[in-house]
């Protein structure tokens, strides 16, 4: 079996068996905790503008992401794992609009299989591929995409999925968290001149949770939508 590493949002993929795309900072540390407080399911959305047309498809549905980092104005919820724990998301749907880890998945659609993860569901999604999906003695392909295009944070979590998918060690959790901390993407919410990036999200996006459940995302020719998948 291939396992390969792509870095970006817009990345360059031949048809696979499954394609894992990460973004630690912060979108998909986002959903899994939308998920863990009740969320039903997460639409995806390529912009703005698309993100406001399914909201006007569906008023209940709650409108989640960012533009550069920032709250989007007329939005529901804004980019922040912190925020969105304090919300009570019981069976109630998302359309998520975000700069890499939505981009990057949109353009990762092609595979059998596709799901997202931050750091804080890495093992959980990365022990259900390897027990539930994965045949040793294929040669089935394995994508696995960090999408912010130069972040350390979203390749040191691809490459501590990896080595759980390879049986070896070649990042340890332990340093993943270190070198998700110390990350170009995550100086700004240590940076008190920054206000409007919350510090407390890097606690959400740098502790790993065992809640049971991957994020997969279904596509049959409609808006992909990201689904809870109990293990």
């Amino acid at each position: 079996m291939g396992i390969h590493i792509f870095q970006g949002h817009e990345p360059s993929l031949k048809s696979s068996y499954i394609n894992v795309v990460i973004d630690v900072i912060r979108a998909f540390t986002v959903t899994h905790h939308a998920f863990i407080q009740g969320a039903a399911g997460i639409l995806l959305a390529g912009s703005e503008e698309e993100a406001f047309r399914l909201k006007q498809k569906n008023p209940d549905f709650l409108l989640a992401g960012e533009a550069g980092g920032l709250p989007i104005a007329g939005f529901d919820l804004d980019n922040s794992p912190a925020n969105v724990f304090n919300f009570d998301l019981k069976n109630k749907f998302l359309i998520q609009k975000t700069t890499n880890g939505v981009t990057a998945t949109l353009n990762s659609l092609d595979a059998q299989y596709v799901f997202v993860t931050g750091f804080s569901n890495a093992k959980t999604t990365a022990e259900f591929i390897k027990n539930k999906l994965m045949d040793p003695n294929s040669d089935q392909l394995v994508n696995i995409i960090a999408s912010h295009p130069e972040g350390d944070d979203d390749l040191a979590c691809a490459e501590y999925i990896a080595g759980i998918l390879q049986g070896q060690c070649s990042c340890s959790a332990e340093e993943a968290a270190e070198r998700i901390k110390h990350s170009h993407a995550a100086q700004k919410f240590f940076d008190e001149s920054n206000p409007q990036f919350n510090k407390e999200d890097m606690g959400f996006c740098m502790k790993e949770l065992a809640e049971g459940f991957v994020m997969k995302v279904n596509y049959n020719d409609r808006i992909p939508m990201i689904e809870r998948v109990n293990v």
